[in-house]
């Protein structure tokens, strides 16, 4: 080989690496860098999203899908509600999510999209969650606010009792109907029929969402009309041949008794 066309194979191989080296250095400039939220989580957003902003005590409505996270890198996905087709709607503050959450979803907007980062401290600890989720796993979520779902209460008549509180036993009695076109339509369901109050415990996971968000801080004797939306009721599924898929609902509900109080 000539020293010229030496020479001009060296040029090709420098320019060549210097591109790479460019390119790389790109693509670290254009990826966001995870930012610490507080110690043991840490976030990026993807997506900031232009709606509401996420309160601390906000029922919220989201998308997720969880990996692992082994040696700095994303390993197995371990959930994943995109993959079923169905947000999960909670309320945040109340422990329904593991801490990672209660901390990392607070601040984003709907719509927006955002990586959290965890540590097993905010996540599932030492006891892990079998047969998914080792001991002591750091967990990556990427979530995405889909909506803050709220149940329109509407007092008929205030009670002068004791105020229903999360971890109340409480006695309702209620009428429910479908609700369609801003009016009741079907009556799908009544304990005036049958004569008894349903009894349950609030904040158990033991009613719908819309009755434990509707149903907080009513006072004892109290009549109310909740307007639930299907991402508080009974959602995409429905509920057997009364309650067709993404219904939303309408409750004329009577806070009976608060036992205890």
């Amino acid at each position: 080989m000539s020293r010229t066309l030496s020479a001009l194979a060296a040029i090709a191989l420098l320019a060549l690496l210097a591109a790479a080296g460019c390119q790389q250095q790109n693509t670290a400039q254009n990826t966001p860098a995870f930012q610490e939220l507080m110690p043991g989580l840490s976030y990026v957003d993807s997506v900031l999203g232009d709606g509401p902003e996420v309160q601390p005590d906000d029922w919220v409505s989201v998308h997720y899908t969880g990996w692992l996270y082994v040696d700095g890198q994303k390993g197995d996905k371990f959930d994943s509600s995109v993959d079923r087709g169905e947000p999960i709607t909670f309320p945040l503050g109340h422990s329904y999510v593991i801490p990672g959450w209660e901390k990392g979803i607070p601040g984003m907007h709907v719509g927006g999209k955002r990586t959290l980062l965890i540590s097993p401290e905010l996540a599932y600890g030492e006891r892990g969650h079998p047969p998914v989720i080792p001991a002591n796993s750091t967990l990556m979520f990427d979530v995405q606010v889909v909506g803050l779902p709220m149940v329109d209460v509407q007092i008929q008549k205030e009670g002068d009792g004791p105020t229903a509180e999360l971890g109340d036993q409480v006695s309702v009695h209620y009428s429910g109907y479908l609700w369609e076109n801003g009016a009741k339509g079907k009556l799908f369901d009544s304990s005036i029929s049958r004569g008894q109050p349903y009894n349950f415990t609030l904040g158990a996971g033991m009613v719908i969402p819309g009755w434990e968000k509707g149903i907080e801080g009513l006072k004892k004797g109290t009549k109310a009309r909740l307007i639930i939306p299907p991402e508080l009721g009974y959602g995409s599924r429905g509920h057997g041949d009364v309650i067709p898929p993404n219904s939303t609902l309408c409750f004329d509900i009577e806070l009976v008794d608060i036992a205890g109080k």
